[in-house]
């Protein structure tokens, strides 16, 4: 198995929230993203998410 690298860009606030929870929990912003998509629930809670977001933007 392979290993890839995702990048990502977001705002100040998002990353200061992210930053907040891993400290929280004593881990680093990257370890905290990683648990949180290995997590069993992720798919359905990003599928929760999308659906939400679809409907917000009147998207079918």
């Amino acid at each position: 198995m392979g290993t890839s690298v995702l990048s990502l860009r977001m705002d100040g606030e998002l990353l200061e929230r992210l930053r907040h929870h891993a400290a929280k929990r004593g881990m680093s912003v990257q370890d905290y993203v990683v648990r949180t998509l290995i997590r069993d629930d992720f798919d359905e809670r990003f599928q929760s998410a999308v659906e939400e977001t679809e409907r917000f933007y009147g998207v079918t």
